[in-house]
């Protein structure tokens, strides 16, 4: 799995070893904007950036949204690490500031479709926010076994302008997982546009 992938790129989800990979996390990192004032001092301003995860079914249809207010799927397969309201204020630390962890063996079975996004809650442009990257892994959030799709937002001119952005797909083919790792800027303003996005452009 010791794959970093390309935008438009899919994979399976077996392992060197032959077994199959059985859970992945996307971890979210990102740091405050930096405001110069009139007289050259450097202000913070924070950051509210909000990774969610979509299931939907054969038909195409959300059957479950996991994000902030929502932590968890009904069966607990899916799981968010909680809301992170400023990112990294005093610099980048290295660690995540969001996590989101899929257990694809206890998906409800009627679930298809694993996607995970991207909303900047206060609309604030990724262009502006200095440093932003995203993780797609084997592992569990304190342990990192490999990153297989990873993102560098804030130093990618195509996201500039914009507010929101579809990381990936996970995607189940003849009862087997893949992975499509998309990766593309929308032009939505909220969550509930990305979840539309999703269905009629990426599924």
């Amino acid at each position: 799995m010791a794959i970093n992938l390309q935008k438009g790129q899919r994979i399976n989800l077996t392992k060197e070893n032959g077994t199959t990979l059985s859970q992945a996390c996307v971890g979210i990192n990102w740091g405050a904007i930096e405001k110069k004032s009139f007289f050259g001092g450097v202000s913070k301003e924070a950051v509210d950036l909000d990774g969610s995860c979509i299931l939907y079914d054969s038909n195409k249809n959300a059957t479950e949204v996991i994000y902030f207010g929502n932590l968890k799927s009904k069966n607990g397969s899916v799981k968010h690490s909680g809301d992170d309201l400023t990112g990294d204020v005093n610099g980048d630390d290295g660690l995540d500031n969001e996590v989101i962890t899929v257990d694809f063996a206890n998906l409800d079975s009627n679930v298809e479709h694993v996607a995970l996004v991207l909303n900047s809650y206060k609309g604030q442009d990724f262009g502006t926010i200095p440093f932003a990257s995203i993780r797609i892994y084997e592992g569990t959030p304190t342990n990192v076994r490999e990153v297989f799709a990873k993102y560098d937002i804030a130093n990618d001119k195509s996201f500039n302008g914009h507010v929101a952005m579809v990381m990936g797909v996970f995607y189940k083919r003849n009862n087997e997982w893949k992975f499509n790792a998309i990766g593309d800027p929308t032009s939505d303003k909220k969550l509930e546009q990305t979840i539309e996005t999703v269905k009629q452009k990426y599924l």
